[in-house]
């Protein structure tokens, strides 16, 4: 087995961790939901790097992928606090 599929199969088994952890974790409190997003941005990180190979795109590229999965979890916590504050 070569070092990219060794490295693929790191990346899935590390992906799979983070899916559990997410299950594992939701359920209540802000803060256990702020830990599932932040393991969901982090699987967006190790898909769009390794499956995607983005690590040999422009920054910008890198930059607007890695940017977008934030903004979309920050989107989530804000409006799961807005909904459990009214």
């Amino acid at each position: 087995m070569n070092s990219t599929s060794r490295l693929l199969i790191a990346c899935w088994l590390a992906l799979v961790a983070l899916s559990v952890a997410s299950v594992q974790l939701a359920g209540s409190g802000m803060l256990l939901a702020a830990l599932v997003l932040l393991a969901a941005v982090a699987k967006a990180w190790l898909i769009s790097e390794r499956f995607m190979e983005l690590r040999y795109a422009p920054p910008l590229w890198r930059g607007l992928l890695f940017s977008w999965a934030l903004v979309m979890a920050l989107g989530m916590l804000l409006s799961l606090q807005f909904a459990v504050s009214s």
